[in-house]
């Protein structure tokens, strides 16, 4: 059987005009960098990148050194190759412009450099969140001045997105608005080749990923749904459900890619608004469950069609089996 590399499937999708040549170079770049994060991550302690350093980010969250390396090794990969205009991090403050002497190019991009790291100390599988929006333009026709304001564009507009998971293999999932394709690291030829064609969520499930720990502090229309699912075939639902949570959004999603499930961080008494960013986390996710035929809402509306205050902004996030999704928003009415 022939095997397809990530550089293959990205050719064949500029080929039929699915994407340009920027954005193909773009996502084979950000590729590049998450297998050199990749490395890092699999070498923990000898590469003495464990444990927190002295410094915090924008959120006032610890920084681990891995945190801050992922970031740094994100950027220098993209900085030089004419393909984007600014870049924004879940780990700074604001946006970081293309300047001279590199190229400005026409695409925004955004990343959550190393989710779910403070899972890295007890080798737990982390990963990379990216998602790709095109500079918008000004009326006379030329690019907008990359600053926050050009971000600020609802997710519905994002022309691709993804994420790579540090597992025990490392995996990077895929879209560009045509359907999900996961790639698997070949650590022999160092090529990511295509493994998981087409993913699609399957729309009924058994299985609920939620911090349990915040049970006390939840809307009812959360409090409801997770009762029902604990009851079991003894309750309302008829049928036993399996609770799965590993405190790190990409496992999570990548669980519910394979096998479906729902993910739900909801806001609660203490999250007002919620807990995972918008721009860096809920958008690229929601982009790319959709895209596998799965829903995403906030439990008020669509997470792809709410329009961004802030570049870091934080929202409530429910994805994964489209019925299930749908069960969690009709209560929220």
């Amino acid at each position: 059987m022939r095997r397809i590399t990530l550089t293959q499937f990205l050719v064949g999708r500029q080929q039929s005009n699915l994407i340009n040549a920027d954005l193909r170079l773009l996502l084979e770049t950000i590729a590049r960098a998450c297998k050199a994060i990749s490395t890092r991550v699999n070498k923990g302690a000898l590469a003495e990148g464990l444990g927190g350093s002295a410094t915090s980010n924008v959120h006032g969250e610890v920084q681990k050194k891995l945190d801050v390396l992922s970031n740094e090794i994100l950027l220098e990969a993209n900085a030089w190759g004419g393909n984007l205009a600014a870049f924004a991090s879940e780990e700074a403050e604001k946006p970081i412009p293309i300047t001279e002497p590199y190229k400005r190019g026409e695409y925004l991009l955004l990343i959550d450099p190393l989710d779910g790291s403070s899972n890295i100390d007890v080798n737990i599988s982390v990963g990379t969140i990216f998602s790709v929006l095109r500079c918008p333009k000004t009326t006379d026709g030329k690019y907008c001045e990359p600053e926050e304001p050009a971000f600020l564009q609802p997710g519905n507009r994002q022309v691709a997105a993804g994420f790579a998971v540090y597992g025990p293999t490392t995996v990077f999932i895929l879209t560009v608005g045509d359907g999900v394709h996961g790639f698997t690291l070949d650590r022999e030829t160092y090529t990511f080749v295509l493994t998981h064609p087409e993913i699609r969520i399957p729309a009924d499930t058994q299985e609920f990923a939620i911090n349990a720990s915040n049970a006390r502090r939840w809307e009812p229309p959360v409090k409801r749904y997770i009762d029902e699912c604990l009851a079991g075939a003894d309750g309302p639902r008829g049928k036993d459900f399996n609770m799965r949570w590993v405190a790190s959004m990409v496992a999570d999603v990548f669980r519910v890619l394979s096998r479906g499930g729902i993910f739900m961080y909801p806001r609660d008494s203490k999250q007002k608004e919620g807990r995972l960013r918008l721009m860096y986390e809920a958008n690229p996710m929601a982009f790319i469950v959709e895209q596998a035929g799965g829903a995403a809402t906030d439990g008020r509306g669509r997470i792809l069609d709410i329009q961004p205050k802030g570049l870091h902004q934080k929202v409530a996030v429910i994805l994964g089996s489209r019925h299930e999704v749908e069960r969690v928003s009709s209560y929220h009415q």
